[in-house]
């Protein structure tokens, strides 16, 4: 189906933009690029293969009369041709009307991008005398031709079967046509060929990439079902016989893991009832037995681990030895003596020999001193770990030992109420079957009775030793509580010493205070207690602080008038301050009243 549209300027349209596309399409290079998709021997232009004699100026093969590709008969596709290689097209000669090739001076026609699953090709530049046979003659040769659509307007549709025969069509581009042997510019015209964008090329292209999708699809599919690993095998349902089953399975060390998983998915199925708790309590107890077999097995994997480790270290000290031969070797022959006696190209493979050997050496010398500085960090962990042990108290060693003891007595109390239960589902089941005693069963009850004494010996033993452990654990009780006691008197006493010190300190407090107690401190406040009141002595009326500090001034430029007053205060029986004048000539003196004072003290 083709969308053709005819404008008033007699311009053809297809449903796309009429840009020219960069890449040429119908160039001479249009034939390599079908033949290359078609996979054909290499031919030339002319149907032969190329030679090395082709001469560019003859336009044709030395010795070889010009075959044209579309002749009849011939279905072949050019093979791809070097883009240096000079191209010559030849004439070809149909039944009613002869092709003639363009000029090679000019350039190629230009050609619009091509769509996706191109089958269709436009026509331009028919004659107008053109018919659809003549273009049915003229492109038949190019491939099976599915429909044409030929217009009033020199131009035409052309839809083929396959793809590569539009490659062929191109390759006709350019050429001019001319209708039997007539001139008339009717019956002439060039041919202007270009890709043509149609519904049902890219209907089909597009059905054909959703097969190829499906296909890639399937095909990932079916890689993802092949390399996914298989589902494991379900578990059987809970019955009498395959408990037994895999109570049998979980004893032995090689079908443990099936065994517990069957176990656990029962569990957690909640196939445990009160008729089935004494058999999935036999297989829990048969899975913890095998606890310790794994703590062996661990053990002896951190046992192989630990020798290897040290055949490791050995080895690698073995090498470490040989290397600084082999380094001391190097050294020797560099000395002076040995080394002059070699030539130029021995000394420096000697010395690159050296190189290399010391090089090799320090790496293994550091990764040895990596190994033991790891076991050093791992020693001085474990040394960590036993002195934090040895911290540890008597007193918390006991409980622990005795809760291990109570936990120890509760599971054997479980064991043996387990056994119990045991020994009356078989005494039910045989008295329901109402059968004679089997030897087996009498085995089995006898078994069962020595390990029911068994159990009860060791329960009573471990009951023994759990109230030798309390009795233990009360008598350090007691002993704690009289070093606590002995703890409150000690300190009662010290509190009483204290106390007596105290007493002492203040009894011993008043003289101090009284030698504290001393207005004068200092030889320098006595000496300006005497040239103060020699200087008040002399001035029976008083002195103000300011007169008395600008003569004390005169004799120590450092001394301080608050100094002065303060000291003064302070012997109230030597010196006294009273207030002189009236209203505006108010004003505070010092005066010396040391003969009064006496009399008083």
């Amino acid at each position: 189906m083709f969308l053709v549209q005819y404008s008033a300027d007699n311009s053809r349209t297809l449903n796309v933009d009429s840009t020219a596309m960069t890449l040429p399409m119908s160039d001479p290079t249009a034939w390599a690029t079908a033949m290359n998709n078609l996979g054909m021997a290499p031919l030339g232009i002319a149907g032969q293969p190329i030679l090395p004699d082709f001469d560019p100026a003859l336009g044709m093969m030395t010795g070889i009369p010009p075959i044209t590709p579309m002749m009849p008969g011939l279905g072949i596709v050019p093979p791809p041709i070097p883009p240096d290689m000079p191209v010559v097209k030849e004439i070809i000669h149909c039944k009613s009307c002869t092709l003639f090739p363009p000029n090679p001076n000019l350039p190629p026609p230009a050609t619009r991008e091509r769509p996706p699953g191109c089958k269709t090709v436009f026509v331009g530049g028919l004659p107008e005398n053109g018919t659809e046979q003549i273009i049915v003659e003229v492109f038949e040769q190019c491939g099976e031709i599915i429909a044409i659509r030929k217009s009033k307007k020199n131009f035409c549709h052309i839809r083929f079967a396959e793809e590569y025969m539009v490659d062929k069509a191109l390759y006709l581009s350019g050429y001019r046509i001319r209708l039997g042997s007539s001139t008339d510019k009717k019956d002439t015209g060039r041919l202007h060929v270009d890709f043509a964008q149609a519904r049902d090329d890219l209907y089909e292209w597009e059905c054909k990439q959703r097969m190829l999708a499906r296909e890639e699809r399937h095909r990932r599919r079916m890689e993802e079902e092949r390399l996914r690993p298989p589902s494991p095998p379900p578990v059987v349902h809970y019955s009498d016989h395959e408990c037994s089953i895999v109570a049998e399975k979980l004893k032995d060390d090689s079908k443990f893991s099936e065994a517990v998983q069957t176990l656990l998915t029962w569990i957690e199925r909640g196939e445990v009832n009160r008729r089935s708790a004494n058999n999935f309590y036999s297989m829990i107890q048969s899975a913890n037995s095998h606890v310790r077999r794994l703590v062996n097995e661990k053990a002896a994997h951190e046992k192989d681990m630990e020798e290897a480790k040290e055949k490791f270290k050995q080895a690698l000290s073995g090498i470490l030895i040989q290397f600084e031969q082999i380094v001391a070797v190097y050294h020797s022959a560099s000395k002076q003596k040995a080394w002059d006696h070699f030539t130029k190209a021995q000394r420096k493979n000697i010395s690159v020999w050296c190189k290399q050997a010391e090089e090799i050496r320090n790496i293994h010398n550091d990764e040895l001193m990596g190994i033991r500085r790891e076991e050093e960090m791992e020693m001085s962990d474990d040394e960590i770990e036993e002195t934090t042990e040895t911290k540890e108290t008597e007193e918390s060693a006991l409980v622990s030992q005795a809760e291990a003891l109570k936990e120890e007595n509760d599971s054997l109390r479980w064991q043996l109420d387990a056994y119990r239960n045991e020994v009356e589902l078989l005494k039910q089941e045989q008295g329901k079957a109402h059968r004679e005693d089997d030897p087996n069963k009498e085995q089995q009850l006898k078994l069962l009775q020595q390990a029911l004494q068994g159990m009860q010996q060791h329960l009573l033993k471990v009951q023994e030793e759990y109230k030798r452990k309390e009795a233990e654990l009360e008598k350090i009780k007691d002993d704690k509580l009289q070093v606590e006691k002995m703890l409150e008197n000690l300190k009662e006493k010290e509190s009483c010493a204290s106390r007596l010190c105290a007493s002492s300190q203040d009894s011993d407090y008043p003289l101090e205070k009284t030698l504290n107690s001393c207005p004068v401190k200092s030889e320098r406040e006595a000496l300006l207690v005497g040239i103060i009141s020699t200087f008040l002595h002399v001035h029976p009326f008083g002195a103000s602080i300011e007169y008395i500090c600008s003569y004390l001034h005169r004799l120590d430029n450092k001394i301080c008038t608050s100094d002065v007053e303060c000291l003064m205060s302070r012997l109230q029986h030597t010196f006294k301050q009273e207030m002189t004048g009236v209203g505006a000539s108010l004003e505070k003196r010092w005066k010396f009243c040391g003969f009064e004072g006496l009399k008083l003290t």
